[in-house]
């Protein structure tokens, strides 16, 4: 009985022994509220996080991006999560290559770095559509984006069945570095349902429960409507010295808790058209140190900004008359320039992170090498890019066509003219169209200007044809931002009816490459004066070879003397360039995307062929014009 009875102490004993190693191995990472700090694993922790969105890099260079930004002393990186590119249709999910997200997550845990996820479902971020998907457009053209609607609601609880499943494992107390997770984003700016704001906590909180920390972000105008009781609120502002009066702001919503600045600003966005944007370093060092000095943690917003690829730019409405999309690079005049190389700025704010932070064991990693070569000519090419046609009585838009950008080419017959010059009205123009009349461009029109109307002549022919070219839909304020011809398009006030809507989503390289050899409509007539393109775009396709010995290595591609378009290397599309306005000239080049021996370049250009067809790969960066 003695021997039943000592066992039994033994096993009681033993399971207190377990529980208390179990108590002490346990990670937590939760907020203070009455210590106004961060409890990491029990102790007050700080941090001090880069942004570094995955989207916007090659994910080869993943990371080396996340060891350099280890190396300013940064001991955490920010991303958002972006829907659209996840979830491209309806229906269809990609979680590889550029999409691997896991992979981000488990190399951020490799260069020690704990993780801040933002996943929405809005990120603004200048993407497209703010990261929507844009075929939410085509699915519900009466759609009300984040508000207590349906259809909105509907999709987001699907697209989060799919999300929170894989970043779950991440999460801090399930063992990974995922430390908070942000619920909508800026929503204050936008709207002040309640009903939505509760019910997308409880949707995220049904994943992430008690093992990482909720968290709203909002400029100070936007706190009243975008905190939600009980979840951590956070601000965002650039370079001030008005600190005080903004964390009195943040008192005031939310009296408890640790100071978070979740976007500081070293840097800013650019627009086609406007001057780089250019942010000196003196107003961020001071602004870096008084918050750091009251304690506060702060996320950079950006830390590296990286490329928008492809389509993915997005733009901004600054008003009636005032659309703006924004340039390829979003280099944002961040620590890290568009190639990921430390800047003066990075280092400036590694000597202030060292005084509060231990910088760790790992050097600095160098500029990588930048590859020049002589100036490669192009041969303009025959080709038909078409991927279907639609007619109907009036025009539709790329949504209702469920294509997701590059171009659409609306044709019909103009009546008899009753007037010697007749005025053509294009109302709802989204976003820039190329004008012809029987083949002939007679003139641009665009939303940026904003100019609608186009004179036309008796002389000039019979068939309309409007090139309508998508520059990025809105992703900031009202973004029911559907593109093509959105409106009846009139001549004289009379309305033009049986329309011909041809294709051109430009999403297949192979369908590029391979009908580069077959002919098609003659669309690169070239005025030999100024090099317009009178017929409509024209594909240019080259090859740069690259030496054995030397490898490939990052590079910039000049479009100087190009005029608007598109650039694709080795299949992958580089993004949109347009050096007649600027400030952008040159494309980034990862190395990643390029090979030893043959490359394969291909130029959509719209508008205005080069006098020279020539193009250059410089290791300079030209973003200042």
């Amino acid at each position: 009985m003695r021997c039943i009875l000592l066992w039994l102490c033994l096993l009681s004993l033993l399971g207190v022994l377990i529980r208390g190693l179990w108590a002490d191995n346990k990670r937590t990472f939760a907020v203070d509220w009455e210590n106004d700090c961060f409890l990491k694993d029990g102790k007050p922790f700080r941090f001090i996080a880069g942004s570094f969105h995955y989207f916007r890099a090659h994910p080869d260079t993943w990371q080396r991006k996340l060891r350099t930004i280890r190396a300013a002393g940064l001991n955490a990186v920010t991303t958002y999560v972006e829907w659209s590119l996840h979830n491209p249709k309806d229906g269809v999910y990609i979680w590889q290559g550029i999409a691997d997200l896991e992979r981000f997550i488990e190399l951020a845990k490799e260069e020690d770095l704990l993780v801040i996820l933002r996943p929405g479902p809005y990120i603004c971020a200048e993407r497209d559509f703010g990261g929507f998907p844009y075929w939410l457009l085509t699915k519900y053209p009466n759609i009300q984006l984040r508000v207590a609607n349906v259809d909105y609601m509907s999709e987001i609880r699907t697209w989060y069945r799919r999300l929170m499943p894989k970043v779950s494992p991440y999460l801090y107390a399930n063992g990974g570095p995922i430390i908070m997770v942000q619920v909508e984003n800026e929503y204050g700016s936008y709207a002040c349902d309640k009903n939505y704001r509760l019910w997308l906590h409880e949707e995220t909180l049904t994943y992430v429960e008690d093992k990482a920390v909720l968290f709203t972000n909002d400029g100070v105008n936007g706190l009243s409507c975008g905190h939600i009781d009980g979840v951590l609120c956070t601000l965002d502002f650039g370079a001030t010295r008005n600190i005080k009066e903004l964390w009195k702001e943040l008192r005031r919503i939310q009296p408890k808790g640790p100071l978070v600045n979740a976007e500081f600003y070293p840097g800013w966005l650019t627009h086609w058209g406007e001057d780089m944007a250019r942010t000196p370093i003196s107003p961020i060092k001071d602004t870096f140190e008084a918050m750091l000095s009251s304690n506060a943690s702060v996320n950079f917003y950006m830390f590296y900004g990286g490329t928008n690829f492809g389509f993915t730019a997005g733009a901004n409405n600054g008003g009636p008359g005032r659309y703006q999309s924004d340039i390829t690079s979003y280099d944002y005049d961040a620590p890290m320039n568009e190639a990921g190389d430390p800047t003066p700025k990075y280092f400036a704010l590694r000597d202030i992170i060292a005084r509060y932070l231990p910088l760790p064991d790992i050097p600095v990693p160098a500029p990588l090498p930048k590859n020049i070569t002589e100036p490669y000519s192009y041969y303009a090419g025959r080709h038909h890019l078409a991927k279907g046609v639609v007619m109907a009585d009036k025009p539709i838009t790329f949504e209702a066509l469920n294509q997701h950008s590059g171009l659409v080419l609306y044709e019909t017959f103009l009546p008899l003219l009753k007037r010697d010059p007749s005025v053509l009205h294009v109302p709802g123009l989204r976003d820039r169209a190329y004008i012809y009349v029987d083949d002939a461009l007679i003139g641009i029109l665009s939303r940026e200007t904003p100019i609608y109307d186009l004179p036309i002549t008796k002389s000039a022919g019979r068939k309309l044809q409007i090139l309508v070219e998508s520059q990025g839909r809105i992703n900031y304020g009202y973004m029911m931002d559907f593109k093509g011809l959105t409106n009846n398009v009139t001549l004289d006030k009379k309305v033009l009816r049986n329309w011909n809507m041809t294709k051109f989503p430009l999403e297949s390289y192979e369908d590029i490459a391979n009908l580069i050899k077959i002919d098609g409509p003659k669309w690169n007539d070239i005025n030999e004066s100024n090099g317009m393109l009178n017929k409509g775009p024209a594909l240019y396709y080259g090859t740069l070879n690259i030496n054995g010995e030397i490898g490939p290595e990052d590079t910039y591609l000049d479009v100087t003397g190009w005029g608007k378009g598109l650039a694709f290397i080795n299949g992958e599309n580089i993004g949109r360039y347009w050096p007649l306005v600027g400030p952008q000239i040159t494309l980034y080049i990862p190395k990643e995307v390029l090979r030893t021996g043959t490359n394969k370049i291909v130029l959509i250009e719209y508008q205005r062929a080069s006098q020279t067809n020539e193009v250059t790969f410089t290791d300079v960066p030209k973003l200042d014009g």
